[in-house]
Parts: C-alpha cells; sequence; structure tokens
C-alpha cells in the first residue's frame, strides 16, 4: 500500500503511484528556457575548458566548483589536460555570481585568484564537492570533494569547503573519466555514488565501449559497494556521459538526474557539410576523429531506490540554434545543482534554476547559462485537446488539504475525485488557470473525512498538466 506522509510531495515524474492500465493522460517531458549568462570565464587560468559545474547549498550561501583548463594547446596540436585547475564562485541568489579572490592557489606569480586546486596537488580530471551532514562526521571533514586521480576515485576532505586533503581511494572500479556524483543521503542514512563506467569494451580499445553509469553504496563513507550499472528497464543502451543525480529538493525521496548522451557518428556526411563550425570540427578531428563526429545532449531521468530508473529518451536540453559555436561535444553538461530563484515576471511564482555552460572548443571563454523551469515542471501528465484520464493506484493520505501544481489552458479543466474503498466520494470543483500550489476544494464534503483511509484518485482533465499533489 502506497503511504504518501503529510507534506510529501508526489510528482507525476514516474508511474510509482499511477494505474497506468486505466489512465489515458500522457507523461510529458518539458524543457527548461535559456534565461541569462550567470558567469563568464574569462580569467587567465579558466578558458574554453570550465566545465563539470556542481553547486552546494551551504548556510545562506551557493558554493560553485568547476574546472578551469583551455581546450587545445595555442599550436592546435594537443588536446591539453595537464595542469586543470579547480576554481570556486559564490553566490547568495543564485543570480549573481562572484569569483573571490582566495590567496590559495598560485596562478603566474599571484595568488590573487579564486583556484583551490591545482596541478601540485594532483592532475584533476574532475572534481565534484558536497557537504556532509551525517552526523557521525567530525566538522574537520564536513567537506568532502571526489575526484579521478590516476586510475582511481579518491575523496577529499575539507574543514571549509575551500582549502581540501586528499585522502584514500573510494574505489578503482570504474573509469571516472566524468563527473563523478557521491552525496550523504539523509532520507535513507547512507552514502550514494554514481560514477562513470563502460560496458561492451572490445579488446583494449575502450572507446569501442559504451559509456554507462554505475553506483556503489556505503554505510560510513569508508568500505564502499562493488559498483553496478544503473537499470534502465527496457529502455535503449546508448552512451551516458555525465549524471547529476540528487535528491530532489521539493521531494527528496525522488532521485533526479540530468544524464549527457554522447551521440558520435561514425564518419563524415553531408549534414556535418552544413552544421555550424564546420572549419574548428575539422580541426578537432586532426587530434582525433570523435572530436568532431560526436556531439551531445541531455536527458532526464528518476528513480525511487536510487538503482532503477526511468528516463525519458526526448532529449530535455538541447544543443539549440546553430550558432557558430555549439553542436560539439561538450553541449548540455549541466551542474549539478537546482536553485529556486524568483520569477523575471512581478507576481508570478518561483521557478527553479539550472545551470549550462557552452563554448566549449572554441578558443574563447566558456560561459555559464542560468536557466529556468516551473517548481516540479521536469514532468507532467498531460491532455490534450480531447479529454483524458487519470487513475491513481490505491494510497493513504493523512492531511485535511490538498493542493497541486496544475496548468490548463482558457477552455482547459481538471476535476479531481477521491473515492475511498468503502465508498465514500469527494468531487472537486472545476478547476482551471496556472499555480503551483493551489488549494484543491470538495464541494461535497471536507478531505479530512478521508484522511488515514485507503483511497483512489481521478482526475479528468483536458488541455491541462498536473505535476505534483501534495496534502497538509
Amino acid at each position: 500500500m502506497i503511504k504518501i506522509s503529510s507534506n510529501n510531495r508526489e510528482c507525476f515524474f514516474d508511474d510509482y503511484l499511477i494505474d497506468t492500465k486505466k489512465t489515458t493522460a500522457e507523461f510529458r517531458i518539458h524543457r527548461p528556457i535559456r534565461r541569462d549568462i550567470a558567469l563568464i570565464h574569462d580569467a587567465p587560468w579558466e578558458g574554453d575548458g570550465c566545465d563539470y559545474h556542481n553547486i552546494i547549498y551551504d548556510n545562506g550561501i551557493y558554493r560553485m566548483y568547476y574546472l578551469g583548463w583551455q581546450m587545445i594547446s595555442s599550436d592546435k596540436k594537443e588536446h591539453t589536460t595537464a595542469g586543470i585547475r579547480v576554481c570556486y564562485a559564490e553566490s547568495r541568489d543564485g543570480l549573481i555570481w562572484t569569483k573571490p579572490a582566495l590567496g590559495i592557489c598560485e596562478w603566474e606569480g599571484s595568488r590573487d585568484n579564486n583556484i583551490i586546486l591545482d596541478k601540485n596537488t594532483a592532475n584533476f580530471d574532475n572534481f565534484m564537492v558536497f557537504r556532509d551532514d551525517n552526523p557521525a562526521v567530525c566538522g574537520s571533514q564536513r567537506y568532502k570533494g571526489v575526484a579521478k586521480i590516476g586510475g582511481a576515485l579518491r575523496i577529499f576532505t575539507s574543514p571549509d569547503g575551500l582549502r581540501f586533503t586528499m585522502g584514500g581511494i573510494i574505489t578503482e572500479k570504474g573509469y571516472f573519466d566524468s563527473l563523478n556524483v557521491v552525496f550523504w543521503d539523509e532520507t535513507a542514512g547512507i552514502y550514494r555514488g554514481y560514477i562513470r563506467g563502460f560496458h561492451n569494451i572490445q579488446g583494449a580499445d575502450w572507446n569501442s565501449g559504451i559509456r554507462d553509469i554505475r553506483y556503489i553504496c556505503s554505510a560510513d563513507g569508508k568500505r564502499w559497494s562493488d559498483p553496478e550499472p544503473l537499470d534502465f528497464g527496457a529502455a535503449e543502451d546508448f552512451p551516458l556521459y555525465t549524471n547529476c543525480v540528487s535528491p530532489y529538493v521539493r521531494a527528496p525521496q525522488l532521485y533526479i538526474g540530468f544524464p549527457t548522451r554522447y551521440v558520435e557518428r561514425r564518419e563524415w556526411n553531408n549534414s556535418f557539410e552544413g552544421l555550424c563550425g564546420k572549419e574548428k570540427r575539422l580541426e578537432r578531428m586532426q587530434l582525433h576523429p570523435r572530436y568532431g563526429l560526436a556531439v551531445t545532449d541531455c536527458v532526464f531521468m528518476v528513480s525511487r531506490n536510487g538503482i532503477n530508473f526511468k528516463r525519458y529518451d526526448e532529449a530535455f536540453i538541447r544543443p539549440g540554434p546553430e550558432n557558430g559555436m555549439n553542436w560539439v561535444y561538450g553541449d548540455c553538461y549541466p551542474a549539478r545543482g537546482l536553485i529556486e530563484t524568483p520569477s523575471a515576471v512581478e507576481g508570478e511564482a518561483p521557478e527553479l534554476s539550472l545551470y549550462c555552460f557552452d563554448n566549449h572548443w572554441m578558443g574563447v571563454p566558456s560561459r555559464l547559462w542560468r536557466y529556468t523551469i516551473r517548481r516540479d515542471g521536469f514532468v507532467s501528465l498531460y491532455a490534450g485537446s480531447t479529454e483524458k484520464t487519470i487513475t491513481t493506484k490505491p494510497f493513504i493520505f493523512n492531511g485535511n488539504e490538498m493542493r497541486a501544481n496544475l496548468s490548463t489552458s482558457a477552455r482547459g479543466y481538471i476535476y479531481f475525485t477521491l473515492r475511498s474503498v468503502t465508498g465514500e466520494t469527494l468531487e472537486s470543483v472545476e478547476y482551471f488557470g496556472d499555480s503551483d500550489d493551489r488549494q484543491i476544494i470538495f464541494d461535497n464534503g471536507h478531505l479530512s473525512k478521508l484522511s488515514g483511509k485507503e483511497v483512489v484518485m481521478t482526475v479528468r482533465m483536458l488541455d491541462a498538466d498536473l505535476y505534483s499533489i501534495y496534502f497538509i
């Protein structure tokens, strides 16, 4: 029996609550809107390789970590990976970001920069930070970093989120050449990790394999399980690069991710002839064919247990209109971390901001763009110009009030019905409008009479989206 606790938001990202055999409404993925540039990586130690952004919230401050480097040497003869720096920025609102002068690392004789780690510590390929709120952890190790160092995934510790010390090995079973994610899951009371792997490798040629995402976990952050591939059920087996998995901030029982999808054409064709950035694409192919033949986008996925994921294979973020700097291997790598930000339109509800960079490989500063999406707005149950229905599985709720995140057209509508197993029925009034927090009123009784009882909810809707519900 499904139990919905008070204030436990149920988002319709998957069919957990839905009786799919009795439901005619469709699941619909929604795309974020690009808004403005949050950061320009124009410092001499940054460059067009500024990627793997990850954000944590810490006592009123959003802390951002990312790599600083130039992708190709000045003579265009080498893909440069040596000397990658880890940089830091911060914000109080997710809108205005600053790069503080930290005085930690030296760059060309000066410590007036925002670098927190460099080649004097290790050769970095990636670096991800989380705040470890496990009660058993001492304050001197409150902040943890994870990074690929050599052939292993290593842990870093810090008392302040800025000065990190390299520690022991988490695992050596993987490839790790992407943003690997580790976090303390307060709800489950364990550490979870999502790392980069490969499968179906032919001989010693790792690039012949399929890039994948693997799961590890630990009770104490010291002894970790062996990596196992995420389970996408019967979904197509295609390459996934990053993952950005985290508990969803508004419903932490859900684990959401934004994996980058790697698509490599095997040979040059006429479409490449007309695709933007032809000259630079051909230059990169002199270093390796896939640097010109591969393109990337991003999809959305969700899980209830952290290992079995529902993945939507219609792109969540596309490379976008051609501008000469996009449609490259490196587009659509979202930052890990969502921030609730005010709408630019006075009176409208707050939105969720997420961030994604551009100008990869281009020899000009990378830019970090801010995108926004409706709260709970990644996936909805949708009805078009003909009426559709939603029927849930039986569930028990606790609360005296029901609220919903919904949107309709002027003609559209949504009706809610709650029916107990003993035959008691509550019918809502008609709902139309666009609100992410609309109270649902029942015109033939009070919701409290069904609280704690087994019920089924049915919804009739036309030209409308339903994103989430919760009870209080």
